[in-house]
């Protein structure tokens, strides 16, 4: 455990930190990876967990153009991801969301040091509020941002600099926590110091161009910015 440094921090403090909520927050990820191959799956589409890996953090524009590239014209986001919303939020229902290790910790070290919070996520608010309430995590953040509310998703930038207006700080003054690269391309792009917070997989050497750095863990994040 620890934390690996790929690039010179720049001169200026971390003064916010905006987190990506599932996989990074919530211990979702593996569960979209699951569910988006079997709604694939049940609709015909052969999907592998590779490709189900590949669909992460994606927009609906950049979703749809990432199943076409696996299965052809013809397949409609829309269709299967609201398969996969079924699915997925029937087991949620039952089983209910984990929070990721060091949650907690982190979100106590920072409210103690004054450095501001917001979760910057792809899904909805509803959603946001459905998941987060539930373990007392909803209070902890100063802001909410959802990529609904911004023109374009992740990897577009628009999330990531909407987040850090939302703090009132510029992109530069804040650590972006990732775990798929296209949530850590849309941080990069917006400016903040990306940091990667492994979940499914590891970074690979286009993923690793993009890092300030990866923390193995949220614990470690606190290690990161001491």
């Amino acid at each position: 455990m620890g934390y690996t440094i790929y690039k010179k921090k720049p001169a200026a403090p971390v003064r916010g930190v905006l987190f990506d909520m599932d996989g990074v927050v919530l211990d979702t990820e593996k569960l979209y990876a699951r569910f988006w191959q079997e709604a694939a799956v049940s609709l015909g589409y052969p999907m592998t967990h590779e490709q189900a890996l590949g669909m992460r953090s994606l927009s609906r524009s950049a979703g749809q153009a990432k199943l076409e590239s696996y299965f052809g014209p013809g397949i409609s986001i829309e269709v299967v991801r609201a398969k996969r919303i079924e699915l997925m939020e029937r087991f949620i229902d039952e089983k209910g969301v984990e929070p990721k290790p060091g949650i907690f910790e982190l979100m106590d070290f920072l409210k103690a040091n004054g450095i501001k919070t917001a979760i910057t996520t792809s899904s909805p608010i509803q959603r946001v509020k459905k998941h987060l309430g539930p373990l007392g995590l909803l209070e902890r953040f100063d802001k909410l941002c959802s990529g609904y509310d911004v023109p374009k998703g992740k990897p577009e930038p628009d999330i990531y600099l909407y987040g850090a207006a939302s703090l009132d700080l510029k992109p530069e003054e804040c650590l972006a926590l990732e775990d798929s690269p296209a949530g850590l391309l849309s941080a990069s792009r917006a400016g903040c110091l990306t940091v990667m917070v492994p979940d499914l997989d590891q970074p690979d050497g286009e993923t690793e161009k993009l890092l300030y750095a990866k923390a193995d863990s949220l614990a470690d994040v606190i290690a990161l910015l001491r």
